[in-house]
């Protein structure tokens, strides 16, 4: 059997880097066993391996699944800074251009014929009140770092912009539309008074983490206590749209039930990692999603028409 020569420098080339032929290289990956410049090295369990046999290695390996099923989100909770930073750039775009928060706030009687409005408010805050902005970041942060590695980013994006939805059906769900009488009286109510905001979205955090940390047999004493003086808040501070905190809980915690209650694991701390599982929890939201179109259709349906 041969034996590997060391380099001798009167009678060998000095050994290049495959990816940099211009870069003498004198370190070996331990996989291929090629020479490897600096810049390809990437540290292994045992000495380094190539930027090459790196990428194949990652090409066949099995994605880590987490113990709700999303794919492991590694590092920085990457989705709640992407809604977050919308978030302020929406912020600034209201306080320079005044008309956005009325293109996207949404209202009642703007929603039948405008449903982006469903949505968009999430993404809009009062200009006039910086700490609203402020506390639903906060709020999103915390709730992100945490329910983001565990569902996923998939999954949790989908909870936020369904407890959103859920937030403006559940403000629409619960306001008396307007009578004829009131329409010609110039009468201000919540069919026609606009919202913006997270919160609605936020809360469907509050109701997921809830529902999450009992299935994990965790305790949620704190967030219960939080979720109280919020809606307390909701009922002694004007202008704040209590209805759709309470769309969004709801909806954000039947979001957290398809997750954690659905799909074929035995064990609640084993992860869900079986394709059956997955296409369960996504039937299970895009069927949340449709219940909550209909029920605004039948609202507007039963409304008489007024707007």
């Amino acid at each position: 059997m041969s034996e590997p020569t060391a380099y001798d420098p009167a009678t060998q080339a000095p050994p290049v880097c495959p990816r940099h032929p211009d870069r003498v290289a004198y370190v070996r990956c331990q996989r291929c066993h090629q020479p490897t410049c600096p810049e390809c090295q990437r540290p292994a369990p045992v000495g380094i391996q190539c930027v090459t046999c790196v990428a194949q290695a990652q090409a066949v390996s099995r994605q880590g699944r987490t113990v709700f099923g999303g794919a492991v989100a590694w590092g920085r909770p990457i989705a709640s800074l992407t809604i977050i930073g919308t978030c302020v750039a929406v912020f600034v775009g209201q306080l320079a251009l005044p008309d956005v928060t009325n293109a996207i706030a949404f209202a009642p009687y703007a929603g039948r014929s405008e449903p982006w409005r469903f949505l968009t408010a999430a993404f809009a805050h009062s200009p006039s009140m910086l700490l609203h902005i402020a506390f639903n970041m906060y709020a999103l942060w915390i709730m992100g770092s945490y329910l983001e590695p565990l569902l996923g980013r998939a999954r949790f994006v989908a909870t936020y912009l369904i407890s959103a939805l859920g937030g403006s059906v559940g403000y629409l769900l619960l306001a008396p539309p307007l009578t004829l009488a009131e329409i010609h009286a110039g009468y201000m109510g919540p069919w026609i008074t606009p919202t913006v905001g997270a919160s609605g979205a936020v809360f469907g955090l509050f109701g997921a983490f809830l529902v999450l940390n009992r299935r994990l047999g965790r305790s949620s004493a704190g967030m219960v206590a939080t979720i109280a003086i919020n809606a307390v808040l909701g009922f002694v501070i004007p202008g704040i749209a209590w209805q759709a905190h309470l769309g969004g809980l709801v909806v954000g915690a039947a979001c957290a039930g398809v997750i954690a209650y659905t799909g074929h694991r035995r064990n609640p701390l084993a992860p869900a990692s079986t394709p059956g599982s997955q296409v369960v929890h996504w039937v299970g939201l895009g069927g949340l999603t449709v219940l909550l179109v209909v029920a605004a259709v039948a609202k507007y349906a039963l409304s008489g028409g007024y707007s």
